[in-house]
């Protein structure tokens, strides 16, 4: 078998939990020796994976159909991850529900990261058959290494006592982004890093003014930074601190799992199913709590559950990932074709 892997607009969004999701694709199909293609032009392809929702993608999708190719959406999005990331997406969420929803319904299967997102989109009317499967998370390089931690603290002039917490993400409200800065005016003690980046003119004032002055010296915006610096941030930190109001997933979070490190999540449904407090990680509902949450972690006043979450993470290896893959593919290239939703989408 052999796939077409689309994704539109890799320049926008290249450097978000999506662009890193179709790196996993590559790797977790390379893992069990599926052959795929990353060229849209390509026509000896026996199924279409795409995993993006602009006009080119919409294009693809009619494409694969005329030639009678079985087509499956990764749903990475829902409306209510869109809500309160960029300038006017509030306003602009009903209409991205429609639109995702109108193409979500030409596929023959949606594959969407996590059972909570699943849900979501039976609410929305989809009635396909829809497989919860993970973005996975490659083990081997988030392994902590003492080479990567040593470079992070280097580069920040940290010194070996200074408590860290760090959080990677865009520069969202949704993300939690003004709880992680007004935090970090109650801790002065403690430095607080915000690793990711998104184009400043897309994000509202409010949030666009805290990351450029208003935030206390005690907190730093380095933008987006990969490789072993970041590496060696999620492992040689004290915490992992994502207080994220939505999710479909939060590939972030499986980051810092594999990086052994310790978490705490605010308690959201997302991780319904997979993350535990008190169990493998640790979560919080509000400020107040993330406040004494966040002192008794750094100071080692709570079990460390680093461990347990690294597990959680090992169960969602790529490897493990690519056989999920595989088996759905296998699946779908065994139903019989849709004449109906050929109609729909060629007319």
């Amino acid at each position: 078998m052999k796939i077409l892997l689309y994704f539109e607009g890799q320049n926008m969004i290249g450097k978000s939990g999506i662009g890193r999701a179709l790196s996993h694709q590559k790797r977790a199909l390379s893992s069990v020796g599926i052959e795929y293609t990353l060229d849209p032009k390509a026509t000896d392809y026996d199924l279409l994976h795409i995993n993006t929702y602009g006009p080119k993608s919409l294009h693809l999708v009619r494409k694969a159909k005329k030639m009678g190719k079985k087509v499956i959406f990764h749903a990475h999005s829902t409306e209510e991850d869109f809500r309160n990331s960029f300038i006017g997406s509030n306003q602009l969420a009903p209409l991205v529900k429609k639109w995702l929803v109108g193409l979500y319904r030409q596929a023959d299967h949606l594959i969407t990261p996590t059972p909570y997102s699943k849900k979501l989109l039976r609410s929305y009317g989809l009635t396909q058959p829809i497989s919860a499967i993970s973005n996975g998370i490659d083990l081997k390089k988030y392994y902590p290494d003492e080479k990567k931690e040593a470079a992070f603290r280097k580069y920040f002039n940290l010194t070996a006592t200074q408590k860290v917490i760090i959080c990677v993400g865009l520069f969202f409200e949704r993300k939690g982004i003004l709880d992680f800065v007004e935090l970090a005016k109650k801790m002065p003690d403690y430095t607080f890093i915000w690793f990711g980046d998104v184009p400043m003119a897309s994000i509202p004032a409010n949030i666009r003014k805290v990351v450029k002055k208003d935030h206390p010296k005690n907190v730093l915006f380095p933008g987006y930074i990969n490789g072993d610096l970041i590496e060696g941030a999620y492992s040689g930190a004290d915490l992992f601190f994502f207080p994220s109001y939505e999710e479909t997933e939060g590939i972030v979070v499986l980051e810092a799992l594999a990086s052994q490190q310790q978490v705490l999540l605010r308690n959201i449904p997302v991780y319904d199913g997979w993350m535990e407090d008190h169990k493998n990680c640790y979560m919080g509902n509000n400020n107040q709590e993330f406040e004494h949450l966040i002192h008794q972690l750094v100071e080692h006043q709570l079990p460390n559950l680093s461990m347990a979450g690294f597990k959680t993470a090992q169960e969602k290896s790529i490897t493990q990932i690519g056989e999920e893959l595989k088996a759905v593919y296998q699946a779908v290239l065994e139903q019989p074709y849709d004449h109906q939703i050929y109609a729909k989408v060629t007319r």
